[in-house]
């Protein structure tokens, strides 16, 4: 504008100040970035607003950013993946032990626990008509399992790890856990007084929609992949369901962060969905943490993107969204650069 000021004061015929200051005022008035301005934030306004119309929301506008560009999909298995709804379905008493009993002490040991797996031990023993004992002592070890005193005696249910770290041997119910394993069953081993007692099955099954979603997703280029606690041949077995290729197994509750950090060493942009309360610090450690509506208020806190049907299929609808909204603003953008370009000329 200075220059076209100068040139024109210089240049033109008399009355020069005036056809200066038109030519100054020109420039300003083309320059001036209003388009630039507007290409941002009007595209982020308008891509929030549809996805919310679909059922996602967006917490802030760098997760549309952030979501257009990861190259892996991380999914929790329980509750995310699966129905989060399990039952039993199998119960294995070792040899010498009475299958009510073995049912009867594990839902004693539960009987305090928030977890899906025990509701589907109570559940059971209720179908069966099996009173509840009281149990004392009460521990919850995320990851392993519980610890009380049922009767006077000392129980652990769990994963074959609890028994392990205890010194409880299961070799003689290992095969059968193997078994339900492969069948996609969590195996959960029953220990009374140091002695394994059995191992009963409880199946999650998958949502309907995970294995579409899983195709569609790697149908556009992700790299998909699903970590869970439960014992490698049973997320392997639902892995193979889903269709997902990449699993992490035996996955402590605290462990899900440091799985997405190593992924993110090896150069992925990781976008992590879950729903629990253990699948928090991974949700905010991920590029883009999506948080399933269905599931706790703490993921959903530490989520960037919420699917508010907790179907999984907004997943989908998110990536869509957030790949055309990143489109629309670099077309945005490159519009005002042109436009700038061609007028500022012609206004000076």
């Amino acid at each position: 504008a200075a220059v076209t000021f100068v040139v024109w004061l210089v240049v033109a015929p008399a009355p020069a100040i005036a056809l200066a200051l038109v030519s100054t005022v020109a420039v300003l008035v083309v320059a001036c970035p209003c388009a630039m301005g507007l290409a941002t934030p009007a595209a982020i306004m308008v891509g929030s607003g549809r996805a919310a119309e679909l059922g996602v929301l967006f917490r802030k506008g760098e997760a549309l950013e952030a979501l257009s560009h990861v190259d892996t999909v991380v999914f929790d298995k329980t509750g995310t993946l699966t129905l989060g709804r399990p039952q039993l379905t199998e119960l294995e008493a070792a040899a010498g032990r009475d299958s009510a009993a073995v049912l009867r002490f594990a839902a004693g040991a539960d009987a305090g626990s928030e977890h899906p797996l025990a509701a589907a031990i109570l559940a059971a023993a209720r179908a069966r008509g099996i009173d509840t004992p009281q149990a004392t002592n009460f521990e919850a070890i995320p990851g392993y399992g519980v610890k009380a005193t049922v009767e006077g005696h000392a129980v652990l249910l769990g994963a074959e790890r609890l028994l392990a770290r205890e010194g409880v041997s299961t070799d003689a119910l290992a095969a059968r856990a193997t078994a339900l394993a492969e069948r996609a069953r969590t195996p959960i081993y029953l220990a009374v007084d140091g002695a394994a007692w059995g191992v009963l099955g409880v199946a999650d099954p998958l949502k309907p929609e995970s294995a579409a979603v899983v195709a569609a997703l790697k149908a556009r280029g992700l790299r998909v992949g699903m970590m869970s606690g439960d014992s490698t041949r049973t997320a392997q077995a639902i892995a193979r369901q889903a269709g997902v290729d990449d699993v992490e197994a035996e996955v402590l509750p605290s462990g899900k962060a440091e799985a997405v950090k190593r992924l993110q060493a090896q150069g992925r942009r990781v976008a992590f969905v879950g729903d629990g309360i253990n699948d928090a610090p991974a949700l905010a450690q991920a590029e883009v943490g999506v948080a399933v509506a269905t599931g706790t208020d703490i993921a959903i806190e530490a989520a960037d993107v919420t699917l508010t049907r907790g179907d999984l299929g907004g997943l989908l609808n998110a990536l869509e969204v957030a790949r055309r909204t990143m489109r629309t603003i670099r077309a945005n953008l490159f519009w005002a650069f042109i436009y700038n370009i061609l007028l500022i000329p012609l206004a000076a």
